[in-house]
């Protein structure tokens, strides 16, 4: 029996290839994980997406090109690992499926929720296929068994973005994935997939891989959840912005949530959450890389620096809201967040003066012309875009004398649009002008990080 239980995700990158799943393989045996979770060869979900919009759009000539290309990936692999007849009949059966999905989609000329994640699907379904073919041949120990993680995943009806039953996962992983925790077998799965409890398939959106697999470690209770992906850790900040930035030995789970919150792209912002409740400890770390370090992300870190890392994001609003209605009076809040709860956009920082209220926005919630209409209805409306959300994490961030002088007089000549800061002991938060971001994060990388 394996000292602990450990649950290793890796993401696209690391199945990119024969190559990279090989590695891959090999990190998931040295580490004697009991569960394997993957996301879908690099690239090919992408294609998927590309593949849906050709058939609703375009010629089924050209959506057939698209589908070729997803067919090339992985038949590639299976020439090169030279794969057996079963193998080689199952991944054409799948791609058989996302053939007949997309043929559907192009003669009705419409592409349903369902239809999509069902679309979507197919490219963790591939990759765990082939992944376990080649973990068969790599490790030594336990029996290596492909699970359909749809299983025990169940979800939601919400198609496109499923919100999974965390209670039932819980009680199914139990019934289903107990036996790997003996050492005897190792189950490879699929992580952003689920179903409903009438088993449609769903998924959970971009980046819930990451989540599924945290949702995984916490039903079964594991004491590791490793994610690996093709950088050897958590930074002080994006390494591509500044060469200067550093790895971190460890971080707390509060600094790293607010980092992946505030625009950090190697964690998704919900995976913490299921590690945290269950006390699961996590492991971030380069498949390319696996002999560093990589990043622990704890409950207590031995270090609790002022600023532990940075990051920024990117498509970033300021909505303005004014009306003389606001002075000495009640309930004008409750209204405007009633209009933002009826069209499901949230809002990620908020200020407020006597007669108006500033609110951030992610673009991604793509603003529509009847929340405009009904807010105008209220107030005055004021929108500015390409604006960058710039974060500094880190420790007792309100309670530090002076840190606001220094940030500023770091970035003196770069206009600061909005701030926010007291809502977490964690954050200190402003926007930006998009342009400008990046040499923000340098100048205070260079002043905070030594």
């Amino acid at each position: 029996m394996s000292e602990k239980v450990i649950v290793s995700k890796f993401g696209g990158s690391s199945m990119a290839d024969l190559t990279a799943m090989k590695r891959s393989a090999q990190i998931s045996a040295d580490q004697k994980a009991n569960i394997v979770v993957v996301s879908a060869v690099y690239g090919v979900t992408n294609l998927l997406i590309d593949a849906s919009k050709a058939a609703c759009s375009d010629t089924w000539e050209n959506t057939l090109k698209v589908i070729s290309q997803i067919e090339q990936k992985h038949y590639s692999i299976l020439e090169e690992m030279k794969a057996d007849t079963t193998v080689f009949e199952d991944v054409r059966s799948l791609l058989s499926e996302v053939r007949t999905l997309t043929q559907g989609m192009n003669l009705l000329k419409e592409c349903s929720p369902r239809a999509y994640d069902s679309l979507l699907s197919l490219g963790e379904r591939l990759s765990s296929t082939i992944f376990t073919q080649v973990c068969k041949e790599i490790f030594s120990g336990p029996e290596v068994k492909f699970f359909d993680i749809r299983t025990v995943m169940k979800t939601s009806d919400d198609f496109g973005k499923a919100i999974p039953n965390i209670a039932l996962i819980s009680k199914l992983s139990e019934k289903h994935l107990n036996d790997c925790k003996n050492g005897s077998v190792v189950y490879i799965t699929q992580g952003f997939i689920g179903s409903t409890e009438d088993s449609m398939t769903t998924v959970l959106g971009r980046g819930g891989s990451d989540y599924s697999a945290a949702l995984i470690a916490e039903g079964i209770k594991a004491d590791i959840l490793q994610i690996w992906t093709d950088v050897a850790g958590i930074a002080t900040t994006d390494p591509r912005l500044v060469p200067e930035a550093k790895l971190l030995d460890e971080i707390t789970y509060s600094e790293a949530a607010e980092l992946a919150t505030f625009g950090a792209k190697i964690l998704h912002p919900t995976t913490l959450t299921p590690a945290l409740r269950a006390n699961v400890q996590v492991f971030v770390g380069s498949s390319y890389e696996p002999e560093k370090n990589g990043t622990w992300i704890k409950t207590k870190t031995e270090s609790s620096p002022l600023i532990r890392a940075m990051a920024k994001r990117d498509d970033q609003i300021i909505m303005t809201l004014s009306t003389p209605k606001m002075l000495h009076s009640h309930g004008f809040l409750f209204e405007i967040f009633k209009v933002f709860n009826e069209h499901k956009i949230s809002i990620d920082s908020i200020t407020t003066s006597e007669i108006s209220v500033a609110l951030t926005l992610d673009d991604s919630n793509r603003l529509n012309k009847k929340l405009i209409d009904q807010l105008s209805s209220l107030c005055d409306v004021k929108i500015e875009e390409n604006l960058t959300l710039v974060s500094l994490i880190g420790n007792e961030i309100n309670h530090t004398p002076k840190l606001a002088q220094r940030i500023f007089q770091s970035i003196d000549d770069i206009n600061v649009r909005m701030i926010c800061l007291g809502a977490s002991k964690h954050n200190f938060c402003f926007l930006v002008a998009k342009d400008q971001a990046t040499e923000c994060i340098k100048r205070l990388h260079r002043e905070f990080i030594k």
